[in-house]
This record gives C-alpha cells, sequence and structure tokens, in this order.
C-alpha cells in the first residue's frame, strides 16, 4: 500500500471501527467471524474489528496517470487474544500498471 498517491486529490479512504466485546455484532463483523472460522477452522468472537478502505486510488506517482485505480480493504480484528488481517481487493485483482513503478519486486499481500 505504499505505492498509493492521493496527493493529485484522486481516491478516498475510509475506516469503519467496530467494538463489538459488550454489544450487538453488526452484520460485517459477524462476516468476519464467518470468514475467520472457515479459513483458520477455529472458533473465534471478535471484541474488536477496524476496516479500512482505499477507494479509486491511483498507483505513485498521480501525476503520471489518475485513470489506473484500485479499490482494496484491510480488515483488522481481535478477539482480545488472537489479532488477525483480512485483505480485500477488488474484482480483477490490482489494476495498476505495475510495469510502470520504480521498483520490480511487487508484491500484493505482505510478507
Amino acid at each position: 500500500w505504499d505505492n498509493a498517491d492521493f496527493s493529485r486529490g484522486v481516491g478516498t479512504t475510509f475506516y469503519q471501527e467496530f467494538s463489538t466485546l459488550n454489544t450487538a455484532k453488526p452484520p460485517f463483523v459477524r462476516d468476519v467471524e464467518a470468514k475467520v472460522r472457515r479459513y483458520l477452522r477455529s472458533s473465534y468472537s471478535a471484541a474488536w474489528t477496524l476496516k479500512i478502505t482505499w477507494e479509486k486510488a491511483p498507483v505513485y506517482t498521480a501525476w503520471t496517470d489518475t485513470r489506473k485505480t484500485i479499490t482494496y480493504q484491510a480488515v483488522l480484528t481481535t478477539d482480545g487474544f488472537r489479532s488477525y488481517i483480512l485483505m480485500l481487493y477488488q474484482d480483477g485483482g490490482m489494476q495498476w500498471d505495475y510495469t510502470r513503478l520504480t521498483s520490480t519486486n511487487v508484491l500484493i499481500g505482505y510478507t
């Protein structure tokens, strides 16, 4: 995500926090819990979740081309003992032209 460039006024970042320790869980949090359970095959009940959305983010440097944008999310969640991250990308994957980036060792995800 270090190659997103919002300096030209293109794209937006949103976030939403869900503190669900002692409250009813909204459908989004229940969906996150279901994904963690399904992918990791373990019980999980979220106490806190943060959803961050980068919408129509242009690649760095935005002055070269603001037409190729990408929308993606990171969802951080914890039960107070274990923490997880879900990284979600728009259908079709990364839309940036990675051949124009200054770095050639490009990754989607994390290492």
